[in-house]
């Protein structure tokens, strides 16, 4: 079950109660007939809240259902990334299914990970090969000129519908995208996830990717092969310094919720690297301390950990690494797996864990770090009031900012 955004709570509006009604009927259709009855009717009223930017109706819609019914949620949100990221387009009579995708790049270095625009020969260069290796013959494709970095995604379903539309007219109309003037700072990490996004559009009931018109679900496994072997030189230039790992292009929820999963333990990995090259030391020196936070009003729930590093035996945390939960995996007894991603060491993970806990011992353990702790209790989500960096538990239990030593040179200031 994904999570909602966090809002106030009020009283549902008319158009809330309606989306609950139609997610409640979704989820208790006894057949499919009945289910897609019901998903057309909240297809129709969600495209019209997004078009008119009423992401606080849906949001309220979320938040009630996330606590009151975990099925109809799903269902609402199911419908609502659907509805935000892909769309049906007539064009000269031609009905066209269009789908915006996100192209996720797992990135780590010790300097900076690069994101902004991006020459329009390399856009041209990428959309030949996500059409040779990833795209049915025929599609339409249009491709944003930006390398993004998730603070300058959109923001809102609502922003996402609306880059959906209008990268689809550019799509159908063969037209280049602009590029959006005002793009957010970003933060710098040592390990990040960086997007491509574009919209690939077929006429309605056709494929949309090489596996689909093959019939063959085998062939996405190597249409990622090619395109981290074609596509990798390219984004490569774009990424000087870095170290890289390419996944596979697909829809833009779903791809984002990847990249965002699997760039955990090259986190800790590239920490650990960092800290001990920095500082000139073995990994068996470090220290870690494992911290779960929440919000106060989710009863215990565990939003994510937060693993701060010092030197052995000293107090002073030196760098924090945040590692989110995503859906159910603050249950630890639920069994997931982790991708293993063999061509590289620092994103080689365990295969099977329990948890996302187990996982995080196992990284620190395999990075060297003997020496770990973990709290008990569960921390509330407090950051800086000057700068908004999260605060990491010392050894003590007191939350307090991690900082490098004065005298350490000078890099990267901050950790994913």
């Amino acid at each position: 079950m994904r999570r909602p955004f966090k809002t106030a709570t009020q009283k549902l509006s008319a158009d809330s109660l309606r989306l609950n009604a139609f997610a409640q009927a979704i989820a208790q259709a006894a057949s499919r007939l009945e289910e897609r009855y019901w998903e057309s009717q909240l297809d129709v009223l969600l495209r019209k809240l997004l078009r008119n930017h009423h992401q606080d109706v849906i949001e309220s819609s979320l938040d009630h259902l996330f606590k009151q019914e975990s099925d109809a949620y799903d269902a609402l949100m199911e419908n609502v990334e659907a509805a935000s990221e892909s769309c049906i387009v007539e064009l000269n009579g031609t009905s066209y299914d269009a789908l915006l995708i996100a192209m996720p790049i797992l990135a780590w270095t010790r300097f900076s990970i690069a994101s902004g625009p991006i020459p329009a020969d390399m856009v041209m260069t990428l959309s030949a090969h996500l059409h040779a290796h990833v795209l049915a013959p025929d599609t339409k494709l249009a491709m944003a000129p930006t390398l993004f970095s998730i603070d300058q995604l959109p923001r809102t379903h609502a922003d996402t519908f609306a880059l959906t539309q209008q990268m689809t007219q550019a799509a159908l109309k063969d037209a280049p995208v602009k590029n959006s003037p005002h793009a957010a700072e970003t933060a710098p990490f040592l390990a990040d996830t960086r997007y491509l996004l574009a919209v690939v559009a077929a006429p309605a009931g056709e494929a949309l990717f090489r596996w689909q018109a093959s019939s063959n679900p085998t062939e996405r496994d190597e249409a990622l092969s090619q395109w981290n072997t074609q596509a990798m030189p390219n984004i490569a230039r774009l990424l000087p310094g870095c170290g890289i790992e390419l996944l596979l292009p697909e829809a833009y929820f779903v791809a984002c919720r990847e990249g965002d999963r699997l760039i955990r333990p090259a986190s800790i990995r590239a920490a650990v690297h960092y800290l001990t090259h920095t500082l000139t030391i073995e990994p068996d020196a470090l220290q870690a301390v494992i911290g779960s936070f929440g919000e106060e009003e989710a009863e215990g729930r565990v939003d994510e950990y937060r693993i701060g590093f010092s030197l052995s035996g000293e107090p002073d945390i030196l760098y924090g690494v945040v590692w989110p939960l995503y859906g159910q995996e603050d249950d630890d007894e639920l069994q997931y797996r982790v991708v293993e991603t063999p061509t590289d060491p620092l994103l080689s993970s365990v295969v099977e864990r329990k948890s996302p806990i187990e996982e995080i011992f196992a990284l620190l353990e395999e990075c060297g770090v003997v020496h770990v702790k973990r709290h008990a209790e569960l921390f509330s989500m407090e950051f800086c009031d000057d700068c908004g960096s999260p605060l990491f538990p010392d050894m003590e239990a007191e939350l307090v900012h991690a900082e490098m030593p004065e005298d350490a040179p000078a890099g990267t200031a901050h950790l994913h």
